[in-house]
């Protein structure tokens, strides 16, 4: 990594991406819970919370909406990725450059590897293009760092997370995102086997405010220098609390009884 990269998508040296590359990946599914977030507008407009550093959308989404945002929201452009209708073994598409990224005023790219995968190769060879692109264009770089495969019987073992983790430093990446590993003590492993390479959680899917702070929480007291969350976000009927919350969280030093003050779990507990 190159000390600073990551600079305009990170607050304070952490990062909070709000993910929105679900509709190529899970498709129309991931908005049901919420159905107004199928209008990436209504994400956009969630991006320019405080406590968001960066959103990650692929190249049709940025080119129709970005352009009216890009004085708000940090583009972290997600260049690869494939349809959930894709059935054969782990791959991801290479949906747009590094150039076209850069002349849209992307601040970061993002690209995912599937390590283990029988694509991997060829996978870590089009990551490796679209790094050194990245540096060219003095834009940040983040991993989506996911082993997958047929061969791959726990892919968010410990030891797993924790090679998924070095395999973005070996490569290049200033941020890395992977799976909870299950615990603080196993994000700590992670979070040193990836050195310089800042880690961040995957947001995964929905839980409840008490599970997700919880998580959240454990992974930053493990190592981990932020999250890169989407479902936990915008699948929320009031999304903007736990937005609050995770800056309180994340960037103001609160426990996870004071960030639960900003959500509705404590109304209901009551």
């Amino acid at each position: 990594m190159i000390s600073g990269a990551d600079d305009a998508i990170t607050r304070d040296g952490k990062a909070l991406i709000l993910a929105y590359d679900h509709g190529i990946e899970h498709g129309p599914v991931d908005f049901e819970p919420n159905p107004a977030t199928a209008d990436p507008e209504r994400v956009f407009d969630l991006a320019t919370h405080d406590a968001v550093t960066a959103l990650a959308v692929g190249k049709g989404v940025a080119e129709s909406y970005y352009p009216s945002y890009e004085d708000d929201v940090a583009l972290l452009a997600k260049l690869n990725g494939t349809s959930n209708l894709w059935m054969g073994e782990p791959d991801s598409a290479v949906n747009w450059s590094v150039d076209h990224a850069a002349d849209l005023g992307a601040d970061a790219i993002g690209f995912t590897l599937y390590g283990g995968s029988n694509n991997e190769v060829e996978m870590a060879e089009e990551f490796r293009d679209a790094q050194e692109g990245a540096r060219e264009h003095d834009m940040g770089v983040v991993m989506w760092s996911y082993p997958r495969g047929q061969g791959l019987k726990n892919d968010t073992s410990p030891d797993t997370i924790a090679y998924a983790a070095r395999l973005g430093l070996e490569l290049g990446a200033d941020v890395v995102k992977v799976k909870y590993p299950g615990s603080g003590e196993a994000m700590a492993k992670a979070a040193r086997m990836a050195g310089p390479t800042k880690v961040v959680m995957s947001g995964g899917s929905k839980t409840n405010d008490v599970a997700f702070l919880e998580t959240v929480a454990a992974a930053l007291d493990g190592g981990a220098e932020g999250l890169a969350v989407g479902r936990n976000v915008f699948q929320r009927e009031n999304p903007g609390e736990i937005l609050d919350a995770l800056e309180a969280l994340m960037f103001e030093g609160a426990t996870v009884e004071e960030a639960l003050t900003y959500t509705s779990a404590v109304a209901a507990d009551d």
